[in-house]
């Protein structure tokens, strides 16, 4: 290696530099954008670039039972810990095409009145990094932009998740671009780099799961002290799969996110009720679904699903939340595979509870 600094505080004074003077790599200068935000698009979420800056261009095709325009899904991750990746590295531009980029980026903020010391010294380390192989510990330099190498791979930069609210962690994907060769896996190092387990987190993420409006039997209108039956067909009620996939020269990778119903859990939206079972968890059925439709002949039968309000409603309603557990697993591109984190989704139902005493028949 030509000097023996460390790697992270030449980046650390890099990024400063690039802060300060605009250059590729401050604020949205490689945000991904959101999905849907370029006219005609719906479901791919990509990179792109503006008059300050640059980011990785890959795009990411989302397909299956996702959010409209991009928008995060309705999914809510069981485990409070868990959070989809904020930022990620991935395919940005071919040798030419970066050198043609960054070259003049760097001249053009060069240039600029005023840039000196530490921000021009910055800038000198960064040009001589991708053209004369300046480099660091496992971080080798390149030699005029990796241009004898077109075609056989491309350099990678950075996506900010532009779903995550925390910019902090949006940003922290703060590495140079590096140089990727066709059918290679990135360097260790790049912990963040895009694999088939991020897009299965990213389909999560955007996974958009079914309205949950169960069945009542009496429908919306029920009685003080009456067994209320709830159940869900599996006719409408069954799994759900989102796809996110990336596909560009020489990388292509994909993750299908499954989720399954396993169970229904209802809150009466009043304390004056109760619910069968006592714990309001419905499991599902072998055949997938879950409760017991009510039949004629069952009023005097304790519904294994549903509810009792000890309570009128008055002149008003009471929201019955019914809300969903989604099992959640997912494959990917070479046998890859795992589980997620259960999801769940609720939805409110307007229940009038009426004094009058009257048996289900």
């Amino acid at each position: 290696m030509p000097v023996k600094e460390s790697r992270r505080a030449l980046l650390t004074t890099a990024a400063l530099t690039l802060a300060v003077s605009t250059l590729v790599f401050t604020g949205t200068a490689y945000a991904g954008k959101p999905v849907g935000s370029d006219e005609g698009a719906s479901t791919d979420q990509s990179g792109g670039s503006n008059n300050s800056g640059i980011h990785a261009t890959a795009r990411i095709t989302y397909s299956g039972s996702v959010a409209k325009n991009g928008g995060t899904g309705n999914v809510k991750s069981a485990d409070v810990n868990w959070t989809p990746p904020p930022c990620w590295y991935a395919p940005f531009l071919g040798a030419k095409e970066f050198k043609e980029k960054m070259s003049k980026d760097i001249e053009r903020q060069m240039n600029a009145p005023g840039m000196g010391g530490h921000a021009g010294a910055a800038l000198g380390e960064l040009q001589r990094h991708y053209e004369d192989e300046y480099g660091w510990t496992d971080t080798p330099g390149y030699k005029d932009y990796n241009v004898d190498k077109d075609g056989e791979g491309m350099f990678w930069a950075a996506v900010e998740n532009p779903n995550e609210p925390d910019i902090l962690k949006r940003s922290s994907c703060n590495d140079l671009p590096f140089w990727v060769d066709n059918g290679e896996a990135p360097p260790p190092q790049y912990e963040e780099a895009i694999t088939p387990e991020i897009l299965a987190a990213l389909a999560y993420q955007h996974m958009q799961l079914p309205d949950t409006k169960v069945t009542l039997a009496p429908k919306n209108v029920t009685k003080v002290n009456l067994p209320t039956w709830a159940w869900l067909d599996k006719a409408v009620f069954d799994e759900v799969q989102a796809t996110a996939a990336l596909d560009v020269p020489g990388f292509n990778i994909q993750a299908t996110t499954t989720a399954k119903p396993v169970a229904l859990k209802l809150e009466p939206g009043t304390p004056d009720a109760e619910t069968y079972p006592a714990s309001g968890e419905c499991l599902i059925n072998d055949d997938g679904s879950i409760g017991e439709p009510y039949a004629k002949g069952k009023a005097d039968k304790t519904p294994p699903c549903g509810l009792k309000y000890l309570r009128s409603s008055g002149d008003g309603t009471y929201k019955l939340q019914a809300t969903i557990t989604w099992e959640i697993e997912w494959t990917g591109t070479g046998g890859a595979g795992g589980d997620l984190p259960d999801g769940t989704f609720g939805n409110d139902q307007a229940v009038t509870v009426q004094e009058i005493q009257a048996i289900n028949r």
